[in-house]
């Protein structure tokens, strides 16, 4: 079953010139969703994973049930004052500005080794923040796991660049 070829392109969103990758009409495809979420986990199934952290928000929607099937447990990482307890956090630069990622503090145990999950990694700076917050909390990012990669905006490169393992479902050319 090729996940890529029920991916929706829509061009010139959310700007001028740029192709969006849509996984909505993935997800709402049964075939699909359960096609991705078991080649996911299926990767992982004989790696030691203690817990699979997703980005907000479409890194949930793949994360808690790939961490369903590995039987381990689901860490959100949320933008700054989503999470009701105490947090620990780390900011992060986007296009214009910058913004902050928070994990709650008992959420990542020394030694856990976890899997870092989203839909998409394009410029990699959020997939790079919640790493290395997974990483300062004590935890061993085993590999970051993504549906997309878009290989020309260069995020695979900038993690691979941190020592980061990284792996994708598909890749669009382009941005």
């Amino acid at each position: 079953m090729q996940i890529k070829s029920r991916i929706r392109t829509i061009a010139h969103y959310p700007h001028e010139g740029i192709m969006f990758r849509d996984i909505t009409t993935l997800l709402k495809d049964p075939v699909g969703l359960r096609a991705t979420v078991q080649e996911i986990a299926s990767r992982y199934k004989t790696m030691k994973i203690d817990k699979v952290a997703g980005i907000e928000s479409r890194g949930f929607i793949i994360g808690a049930p790939v961490a369903y099937e590995l039987g381990v447990g689901f860490v959100p990482v949320r933008k700054k004052g989503k999470l009701p307890a105490e947090t620990r956090g780390r900011d992060y630069q986007l296009e214009y500005g910058s913004d902050r990622i928070e994990i709650h503090v008992d959420a990542i145990q020394k030694g856990d080794r976890v899997l870092l999950v989203d839909d998409l990694i394009a410029t990699g700076g959020t997939a790079e923040a919640a790493a290395g917050l997974i990483q300062e909390m004590g935890g061993e990012v085993v590999e970051c796991g993504f549906i997309i990669d878009l290989p020309d905006i260069g995020g695979r490169a900038r993690l691979e660049d941190q020592g980061l393992k990284v792996f994708a479902l598909c890749e669009f050319e382009g941005n």
